[in-house]
């Protein structure tokens, strides 16, 4: 069992990502548990919690071997909660209690910001422990997260199938965790790869529209059109997959400048995974024919917007003019 100095009485985590945040609480409480299984866990919400909860909540417990208290919205604390918190770890820390009965570890979360950032640097000082998390703003921090969500169950992905999951989820943190566990718990092979990504979220909407995207500008027409048509039978609305093959359209025009040496990669404000992807799918494209696929994605826009029953017959129209690059 471990001994009680291996987790400090009071622990920060501090901003980042939200979910991050939350999950990297969770897992100390986790951690906590444990070693003492029988713990209590108190839940208090700083903005609406005062210092008495607090003192009730960190107090010598009958039946059990200690409380694990977490503490949301710490930014959010009165004043008078704060100097409790700060005594609460000021003596902690001084004591240094080597006993496992009876103690109490205390878990606050904060969002981060210029909001309550003095709680942080008065807790620090009284001898707090801090977790900074940090953001995933950026399509390289999301990967890497990605990957570590693989590596954490002793499994690999596939670098093009991990693009694809942030590509398609971006910033939705909780998505994506849980995404990659269901593909760790429903698939054996390893690395998970894109082919099986695109296999299991096909009833997706929006990964949907990405793989018939990526079909039509490989110039395969005939699968596109298959998977777009198993899509709308699935309830998929046809505007889905015509605003999937425009972000495409709009990703392959950049990359077409990017190439002509027009813009910058930076100034195309496109995923670097997704621009790369596009660069190999320009052969055979012309300005006209880039503009006439424009075009003819307005039309289908129209088309679905205005309820017409043409809605299938234009998004089809649209992956064939884009597989045959506008021709």
């Amino acid at each position: 069992m471990q001994t009680l100095k291996n987790f400090a009485p009071l622990t920060i985590v501090v901003g980042g990502d939200a979910y991050l945040n939350d999950l990297n609480a969770r897992d100390l409480k986790t951690r906590i548990l444990v070693s003492y299984p029988d713990a209590d866990v108190v839940n208090l919400d700083a903005l609406n919690a005062d210092k008495y909860a607090f003192i009730t909540a960190t107090g010598p417990s009958l039946f059990s071997s200690g409380t694990i208290v977490v503490i949301n919205n710490l930014e959010q604390a009165n004043e008078d909660l704060v100097e409790s918190i700060i005594e609460f770890c000021a003596s902690k820390s001084k004591s240094n209690v080597k006993s496992n009965e009876n103690d109490c570890w205390v878990i606050a979360r904060h969002e981060g910001g210029v909001k309550g950032k003095s709680i942080v640097t008065k807790l620090k000082k009284a001898g707090a422990n801090k977790i900074t998390v940090p953001d995933l703003k950026k399509d390289d921090a999301r990967l890497n997260f990605v990957l570590s969500l693989f590596e954490r169950q002793n499994r690999t992905v596939e670098p093009a199938a991990a693009a694809r999951i942030v590509e398609v989820l971006g910033g939705k943190t909780d998505q994506l965790a849980s995404l990659c566990s269901q593909l760790c718990f429903d698939f054996e092979d390893n690395p998970i790869t894109l082919k099986i990504v695109d296999q299991y979220l096909i009833s997706d909407p929006q990964v949907t529209g990405f793989f018939v995207a990526d079909k039509a500008a490989q110039g395969n027409a005939s699968q596109a059109i298959l998977a777009a048509r198993r899509a709308v039978l699935q309830g998929v609305d046809p505007i889905a997959l015509i605003g999937a093959l425009a972000v495409k359209m709009r990703i392959i025009a950049k990359a077409i400048a990017v190439k002509n040496g027009e813009i910058s990669n930076a100034q195309a404000k496109v995923n670097p995974w997704a621009l790369k992807m596009a660069m190999r799918d320009l052969g055979g494209w012309s300005e006209n024919g880039i503009r006439k696929c424009f075009m003819c994605l307005a039309w289908a826009d129209e088309q679905c917007k205005g309820g017409t029953s043409d809605a299938d017959y234009a998004l089809e129209k649209c992956i064939s003019m884009i597989a045959l690059r506008g021709r």
